[in-house]
């Protein structure tokens, strides 16, 4: 009988230094590129009290995917810039910090050096499919690497609890709203 197992090279403390360094280079070229294509301007769009132009392709682009099904078609439209207004409204009020985390979550996502190879959407966001998007968020949901799930687990968590805040939403959840008082 033969051999059938393979013998996986493990991770030594010089291969671990490696990977961390390159890690560390990355991100440090990407926040950089950032900063000098003006992609992580603090500067909100207009109509917006945080959100910026650089935030909304992608926003844009994965509100109708997380949102399908709980919207009809028709109503999409109007539905997702609901939701921008309650994504806006819900990250201006975060601490600084977690404003500062989500905003890199954002620039990540912008950036065409990060956005294709952590996405797969190699060109921009207003050009990806549905399809597209979904393949993104399953390559984030099913990844290996904690922080692309973190990354998943926020963004999901702040669109639903920006469109279920929303009154649109409730007849769809049956949720008849809150009391009368």
């Amino acid at each position: 009988m033969s051999e059938t197992t393979l013998d996986a090279p493990g991770l030594s403390r010089r291969n671990l230094l490696k990977v961390g360094i390159a890690g560390t280079a990355f991100l440090a070229t990407a926040g950089v590129a950032a900063s000098l294509s003006g992609c992580s301007a603090s500067t909100p769009g207009t109509g917006f009290a945080v959100l910026r132009d650089s935030d909304l392709p992608f926003l844009r682009a994965l509100l109708p995917v997380m949102l399908e099904g709980a919207v009809p078609t028709g109503k999409m439209a109007g539905a997702v810039d609901g939701t921008l207004q309650s994504i806006d409204y819900a990250v201006h009020r975060l601490s600084p910090e977690m404003l500062k985390l989500t905003q890199q979550l954002f620039d990540v996502l912008a950036l065409p050096v990060t956005r294709g190879p952590l996405t797969g959407i190699w060109g921009s966001w207003d050009k990806a499919s549905a399809q597209d998007v979904r393949d993104f968020l399953d390559r984030w949901e099913n990844s290996s690497i904690g922080l692309l799930k973190m990354g998943h687990a926020s963004l999901l968590q702040l669109v639903m609890m920006a469109w279920y805040g929303r009154p649109e939403s409730w007849a769809h959840c049956g949720y008849p709203g809150p009391p009368l008082i």
